[in-house]
Parts: C-alpha cells; structure tokens; sequence
C-alpha cells in the first residue's frame, strides 16, 4: 500500500498564509502525495508551487457550511476552474439534507457538476457525515450515484464530528464501486488511516499527514512540520 497516495494534504484555515501553502506543497511534493487541499484564494500559488511534479491542487466550494446559493457556489466553481484547480472539493447543502429538501440537493449538484466535468474536474462532494443520520446518508449515496460525482467525502473537518470507520463503511455499502470516498476530518494516527482505508477509502484529507507518514515507517512523529493547521 502506498500510503501517500491517499493523502490530500490539507489546510484550510481561515488564517492561512503564503508561507503555509508553500510549507504544505513542499512536504506534498517531498512525500509524493495526491493533492494538496487549499483555501480558494491559494490555488494559483499552489500551482506555482507544485508544478510539473503530479501533486494535485484541490480546493473547497462552499466551505465549510455548505449552505451558499447555488448561484454563490456556481461563481465558486468558475473562479477554482479559471485559477486551474485540479479537484473540487463541494460542500453540499447540510441545511437541505436536514429538512429533507432532495429536490434542492439535486437542484445543486445538476447546476455544478457539468460546469466542473466540462473541464474535466474531479469532484468530491462533501456531506458531514458525522452529523446525519443514517438513512441520511444512505440517501445521499443514492442521490449522488445518479449523478456519478468521483467522491463522496465524509467530512469537513469543521463540525463536531469527523471521519468515523462506521460511516465510511455505510457509504461503501450504499456507492457503487465507481464512485470513490475520502474521509477527512480528525486523521491524526497512522492506525486510523489504515483503518479507514480498510473500510473502504482511497483518499484521506489530513493536516498531519507528515506525522502519519512518519509514524507508518517507525520514525514516530518528532520531525513533522512545525505549522498548527
């Protein structure tokens, strides 16, 4: 298993800085991993950053509440596109899975996702899992199987809740093989990312991934980046 092929390494703090994002593209492009995940207004420097070298640039569309007009997050997904994001990363409306409005959610992903595949986007839609019920999010898997996003991602990062073993193993049930699930939010050990991708993830999205990668080759965590992400 190549684990650094799992990871999208992540930072998304409202106070980020250049020198963050030119930290985190370093070590994404030191430890060869899949992407890197950044705040919208640091897309092209992490372009600039990454290069030629295959790390991904991935960056987040209506984060982290996802309760934005599809209209807000239309203009989100052009100006991600323009600034030559590689994967977007789409909180869903939370507010409407809560009340039951599918209609809207469908509404929302129908308006977005041929706007991002016309450029040849990865998308991976982000539904919190750790706040919805189960047959919440059995219903999402169904909704966003019609619509064959390339990921449904547990989390933010920002509510209460992260990623849980429980709730990606339930997605895996409910998603066809074609559709891949990322789980984020709160992955800080080496033992929960292997026991996340044993229930069925293939991406990570991880602030700690340094420490991870260290801690996966015995080297424990002592020489990871010195950023708070």
């Amino acid at each position: 298993m190549q684990l650094n092929k799992y990871i999208d390494h992540t930072i998304l703090k409202p106070t980020t800085t250049k020198e963050d994002i030119k930290t985190l593209c370093m070590e994404a492009v030191e430890y060869d991993f899949a992407a890197v995940c950044v705040p919208p207004p640091f897309v092209k420097i992490a372009k600039t950053f990454t290069g030629n070298t295959g790390v991904k640039v991935a960056t987040v569309i209506g984060f982290p509440f996802g309760y934005s007009a599809i209209e807000a997050k239309v203009a989100e997904t052009v100006l991600a596109i323009v600034d030559e994001a590689d994967e977007l990363d789409i909180v869903v409306n939370l507010i409407a899975i809560r009340n039951q409005d599918w209609a809207y959610l469908e509404k929302e992903i129908a308006t977005l996702l041929p706007i991002a595949r016309s450029k040849g986007k990865v998308i991976k839609v982000i539904i919190e899992s750790g706040i919805l019920l189960e047959d919440e999010i059995i219903q999402c898997c169904a909704l966003y199987t019609k619509y064959a996003v390339d990921y449904v991602k547990t989390s933010t990062g920002y509510a209460e809740k992260g990623a849980s073993v429980a709730a990606v193993q339930l997605m895996r049930q409910h998603l066809p093989a074609n559709i891949q699930i990322k789980a984020s939010g709160g992955i800080r050990t080496f033992a929960f990312a292997q026991e996340l991708i044993a229930a069925g993830a293939t991406r990570l999205g991880c602030s700690a991934s340094v420490a991870i990668m260290k801690e996966s080759k015995g080297q424990g965590s002592n020489g990871a980046s010195g950023i708070n992400y």
